[in-house]
């Protein structure tokens, strides 16, 4: 089962390869939307398994082939996937999950509620804004999923 999870968010078609150093090692990428291009998760594989959700941008074979929200079994229980908190459609507590994994506002952020985690890794692609350019690496070892940000140097 794994352990250490990369979480992207946001590319936007572009992956940098600053994102691709910073997930190696990691067990699975999680992709919270707004991949952009077939191409990234092409790129992405070739480092660990991906699971990934469709975001607002992904259209065409994107749209097609990406469900809108994805369940990850870890060690520390389950992750809830989806790109846009606001359109969460269940309580994630009650549901079982440790941890809901999203991404659409660019901004990394980490938040407990209720037992939950909530986790976005920020934006790896196009620079918005002022907003820093992330991914993070989720640690899923049995107790309470741990986070940490990596700032890509860009």
């Amino acid at each position: 089962m794994d352990r250490c999870i990369g979480l992207i968010s946001d590319t936007h078609g572009l992956l940098r390869p600053q994102a691709i150093e910073a997930l190696r090692g990691v067990d699975r990428i999680v992709h919270a939307g707004d991949v952009g291009d077939p191409a990234v998760l092409e790129r992405l594989a070739k480092i660990a398994p991906v699971s990934a959700v469709r975001g607002n941008v992904d259209g065409g074979e994107l749209a097609r082939r990406l469900p809108r929200t994805a369940e990850i079994e870890t060690p520390s229980g389950w992750l809830h996937v989806l790109h846009i908190l606001e359109e969460l459609e269940l309580n994630p507590r009650a549901a079982g999950f440790v941890a809901v994994v999203f991404g659409h506002s660019h901004r990394p952020s980490l938040e407990q509620r209720e037992g939950v985690l909530y986790v976005n890794p920020g934006s790896a692609g196009p620079r918005r804004f002022e907003l820093p350019v992330t991914v993070a690496r989720m640690v899923a070892d049995g107790g309470a999923p741990r986070v940490e940000y990596i700032d890509l140097d860009v």
